[in-house]
């Protein structure tokens, strides 16, 4: 699994934040990501035909390996879960119609991946990553989560190879 560039997508249905990595060694090589915004006083089937489109440009021009997607955290507002739920249906899809293993890891996990803590504030994802990936500015906040979803797979991905090896 060496080399292999990992798509990171954190999902949402106003804005779906992505990041490609590809891990060597012990290094990570930040390859892109921003984030793919949907017009908010469009009604949802627009939003997620928006992101549809920006999210299929993303893996034409990059073509990853493999599409690493975080879970939905239901808290207090089920609903906004539920609209999340078809953003992540959205992305599974092109996925799979790309021919790509989607992978999916739970907030908290991602969190303690690239902080050590499972409970890490978004501003520390977002400062471990800039570091991380030696990026001059730090990302916005759903790239930022998406960039530490696509090194949390990196990660486990390269746990796995280690420990074939051994």
């Amino acid at each position: 699994m060496a080399d292999t560039l990992v798509l990171g997508i954190d999902p949402g249905s106003h804005r779906l934040g992505y990041g490609l990595v590809i891990r060597k060694g012990n290094k990570y090589i930040h390859v892109a990501h921003g984030m793919i915004k949907a017009p908010s006083t469009a009604l949802l089937p627009e939003r997620l035909r928006v992101i549809a489109e920006g999210l299929e440009a993303v893996l034409a021009a990059h073509k990853p390996g493999v599409v690493a997607l975080e879970q939905a955290f239901v808290s207090r507002d089920p609903h906004a879960a539920l609209v999340i739920g078809h953003a992540r249906g959205v992305a599974m899809l092109l996925a799979a119609r790309a021919g790509l293993t989607v992978v999916e890891y739970p907030p908290a996990v991602v969190k303690r991946s690239v902080t050590g803590n499972g409970r890490a504030e978004k501003s520390q994802v977002g400062a471990m990553i800039q570091r991380m990936l030696g990026l001059a500015e730090p990302a916005q906040e759903d790239a930022a989560d998406a960039l530490a979803v696509a090194i949390t797979h990196a990660n486990a991905t390269g746990l796995a190879a280690l420990l074939k090896r051994a």
